[in-house]
């Protein structure tokens, strides 16, 4: 049995981080994230310590850049981490942008120790194409290899495999085990959708939505729509909490779409991006169109730009920020507001909804999941019923409608995963089940015992 230690994403879904042994004094470790919401209740007031010791491990490996799988580096770093980051291309590109504003955000806004900070992550980084092997380690007595396949989660996400062994890496002495990440649905836009693989022994999965199944891309862009409409004739404002890298450029990519699409009224429609780094993550997603599916490079090749459309605006200071806040507040005006946090945990998506919550004609639109003890998961919880919400520490009636879609989120459901194993050629003889509430990890395990039958399938506890 492969030994893996894990060290976050066992109670919940936040914190991934996983230690992978490839022998008895040598590991590896799998993503270092944040955690967020109620499964942080667990870490010491100010602790954020990455709580386990560091000897043996010799590299990190990234599976994509959202807080709750990379939020904890800097820490690692602190903790004196000096081994290999390696990491896709895009998610290279992208992870030190992550990891300034997760410090700006949660630690300080020194900028000689973001500066520093920074500078070592860029030191240690090293970017690999997808489907490319790469040596973790190589010896008489053990070689390690990995690579990066398309998750289709994010931009430059990945599910990870590892090949372990001795010798040749031919036989019995051979183990592949995989990491699947964050698994991104199919038919998502922009993003290739994820293949599985050819085989693996052991395999641990993500189980985020493992007990529900999405709407379809029509359905739910209709439900988009219908949302977006309901603003127009309601001169209302729809404020969107999402995610700045992925989310919120595939909720452009959709609302170009319906604009496209409209009639004329919907060119009257502000499209507003209130968040320096999802907006500064767009244009990196633009600068990185190679990756994009076929559907958007189409698109492109008509001459349509969208994630750079006419109605969208961006919004940069924190002057400016307010005064939108103000004037939404005020003029009735029908706008769209996309703003980080995606779990409404921080960040300016809060004062929106400090101003507006109370508003009838506002509506709030949730398309991402909502972790437990997130003001996110309060307001879709307690909001259909006409409840209320803490906001710091201020005490907000919910008014305005309360809509989830749960197709926009960037995971897998309980199908895509089911079919992620069923499509490999030679299913694994373990599966760890990771990365989920527990009645979500309960409804998959089930599922995934009914496919492999002589697997281990089970759920590692913290």
């Amino acid at each position: 049995m492969v030994k893996i230690v894990h060290h976050g994403a066992v109670n919940g879904v936040t914190g991934s981080c996983h230690q992978l042994f490839c022998d008895e004094a040598r590991s590896v470790l799998i993503d270092c994230g944040m955690f967020q919401g109620a499964e942080a209740s667990h870490l010491e007031q100010g602790s954020l310590a990455v709580g386990f010791p560091l000897d043996g491990i010799e590299a990190l490996v990234v599976t994509h850049c959202h807080i709750d799988h990379v939020g904890r580096i800097p820490y690692l770093l602190a903790a004196g981490f000096d081994k290999p980051i390696y990491a896709t291309e895009a998610t290279a590109q992208l992870l030190p942008l992550v990891i300034e504003d997760a410090i700006k955000v949660g630690i300080s806004r020194d900028q000689n120790l973001i500066d520093k900070v920074i500078g070592r992550l860029r030191s240690l980084l090293k970017p690999f194409p997808y489907d490319e092997w790469f040596s973790l380690s190589s010896s008489d007595s053990l070689i390690a290899k990995c690579r990066f396949r398309v998750a289709g989660h994010i931009l430059g996400s990945a599910y990870v495999e590892f090949k372990l062994g001795s010798g040749r890496l031919k036989g019995a002495n051979s183990e592949r085990v995989l990491f699947s990440g964050d698994l991104g649905a199919p038919y998502s836009p922009l993003l290739a959708a994820p293949k599985p693989p050819y085989q693996t022994d052991c395999l641990v999965i993500e189980s985020t939505y493992g007990d529900k199944n999405h709407e379809g891309r029509k359905e739910r862009r209709a439900e988009l729509k219908r949302v977006l409409g309901h603003c127009l004739a309601n001169a209302g404002t729809v404020l969107i909490p999402a995610f700045s890298i992925g989310r919120t450029q595939e909720l452009l990519y959709e609302i170009e779409e319906i604009i496209h699409r409209g009639s004329k009224d919907w060119s009257d429609l502000d499209v507003i991006v209130d968040s320096p780094l999802a907006a500064e993550f767009t244009q990196h997603y633009r600068s990185l169109k190679t990756l994009w599916d076929k559907e958007a490079k189409r698109k492109l090749s008509t001459g349509r730009h969208p994630l750079a459309f006419d109605q969208l605006i961006t919004i940069d200071s924190h002057a400016d920020h307010q005064r939108l806040v103000n004037h939404l507040k005020q003029s009735g005006r029908p706008a769209i507001v996309i703003a980080a946090s995606g779990m409404c945990a921080g960040g300016r998506i809060v004062n929106y909804l400090k101003a507006l919550l109370e508003d009838e004609k506002a509506d709030v639109l949730f398309v991402g999941y909502q972790a437990q003890g997130t003001a996110g998961r309060d307001i879709q919880k307690y909001g259909p019923r006409g409840g209320y919400v803490y906001l710091d520490g201020e005490k907000i009636d919910i008014r305005a409608g309360v809509h989830t879609i749960s197709g926009y989120s960037a995971h897998a459901d309980q199908k895509d995963l089911v079919n992620f194993v069923k499509r490999m050629r030679h299913r694994p003889k373990e599966i760890r089940i990771v990365h989920g509430d527990d009645e979500a990890k309960l409804a998959l395990k089930g599922k995934l015992q009914g496919l492999v039958p002589n697997a281990k399938v089970w759920i590692p506890e913290g």
